[in-house]
């Protein structure tokens, strides 16, 4: 198909191909490692599935056309999708991060990667001119986290990949909270979009997987080398299930989105609530940003009860009915959890309350059940403490 396709379509037929075989609608599960050749290299493009499969190559391709990209590559999850970024660059070279991110992104910086020689600045990415001012002929990576977990603050990528372009540095912006319905990082100005798939875009927790879209070919092509190369793809079942996800995320996400604003209004009136993470509060620092790059402010929200500690936070989750008490996000079941001591249990205490990751706090990722039955369930509990 050749003619471009707008967001609700390119989700069902973005970058596929006709099924040769015997015309089936959805790709193939080739649960294959190896495929016969004829002679030594005369094959029909496959030649062992660590560096291409045909599950997977379907996959990759509607990655970048949900994207606008190029090119897509699959990774055995977001952070393996994460690696082989970061792999790009060597040692004495400097990146330059957002400074309220992900636990796992976070530990990957500090705990693999630093020591090997990559410096790594945490910025407050509000502050444009503190990005610049960390900027040195070393920088090479700008990494960007928008919305941030669990935060929710937004990062203006128009104006970050501006500053980087004047300077050659790669942008990549990790998209998960958003996906693609949401924001499209590439088509403001990011030369790299990653994705934990295993959230929002298979939504389903079923799977664990992970994406990356671009323009730039030579970048592709370093990614590619180091995804052969370190071997961190997904399965074919994987990238079949993913693929079959990515077929409802635009219906999925219309009701993260209108579930997620019902839900962060109930808590904002709620005298028991002492604080709502949520974009889409006109007085949220970020919400002009938020507005111009999003096309909505989605379904995650973080908030901290009134007079909030470890206890409170714990009485509350343990006791909710619909939200699960889990690990993860993007689901179509609501979860709760604790960031301080789950998803970002790796960051030193200090650190992470800087950011705002109190142990108060509590993070919901707002699935695509009845919006009063989540309610009335966050009532029930909140009213314990």
């Amino acid at each position: 198909m050749t003619r471009k396709l707008r967001f609700n379509s390119s989700t069902i037929h973005g970058g596929q191909e006709e099924e040769k075989g015997y015309g089936a609608v959805m790709p193939p599960i080739y649960q294959t490692s190896t495929y016969a050749q004829k002679s030594p290299g005369n094959h029909k493009g496959y030649e062992y599935s660590r560096t291409h499969n045909p599950t997977r190559s379907a996959l990759e391709r509607s990655i970048s056309a949900l994207e606008n990209g190029k090119y897509g590559l699959a990774f055995a999850s977001g952070l393996a999708a994460m690696d082989a970024i970061i792999k790009m660059f060597d040692p004495s070279d400097e990146i330059i991060s957002v400074n309220d991110l992900y636990g796992g992104s976070f530990r990957l910086f500090t705990q693999i990667f630093k020591k090997y020689g990559l410096k790594i600045h945490f910025v407050n990415m509000q502050d444009l001119a503190s990005v610049e001012a960390h900027i040195t002929k070393k920088t090479k990576l700008i990494w960007v986290e928008t919305p941030t977990n669990p935060m929710m603050n937004v990062v203006d990528i128009k104006a970050i990949s501006a500053i980087a372009k004047t300077h050659n540095i790669v942008v990549a912006v990790d998209n998960t909270f958003a996906s693609p319905y949401l924001q499209q990082p590439l088509e403001l100005g990011a030369t790299i979009v990653m994705h934990s798939a295993t959230k929002y875009l298979a939504g389903h927790s079923d799977t664990i997987l992970g994406l990356v879209a671009l323009n730039d070919a030579l970048l592709y092509e370093k990614l590619a080398f180091i995804q052969n190369s370190s071997g961190a793809v997904p399965g074919p079942m994987d990238s079949f299930l993913t693929l079959r996800g990515i077929k409802t995320l635009h219906i999925r996400m219309q009701r993260h989105s209108e579930n997620g604003s019902a839900i962060a209004k109930f808590l904002k009136e709620n005298i028991k609530v002492e604080k709502v993470y949520w974009p889409g509060f006109p007085d949220h620092p970020n919400y002009d940003i938020a507005k111009s790059q999003m096309k909505s402010f989605g379904g995650m929200i973080s908030f901290l009860p009134k007079r909030g500690d470890r206890a409170k936070a714990f009485k509350i989750i343990e006791n909710l009915k619909i939200f699960t008490l889990a690990e993860s996000l993007g689901g179509v079941e609501s979860l709760a959890g604790h960031p301080a001591s789950m998803t970002h249990a790796s960051i030193p205490k200090e650190i992470r309350e800087k950011s705002g990751v109190v142990d108060g706090l509590i993070r919901l990722s707002v699935g695509i059940e009845d919006e009063q039955d989540l309610i009335e369930d966050l009532d029930q509990a909140i009213s314990l403490i």
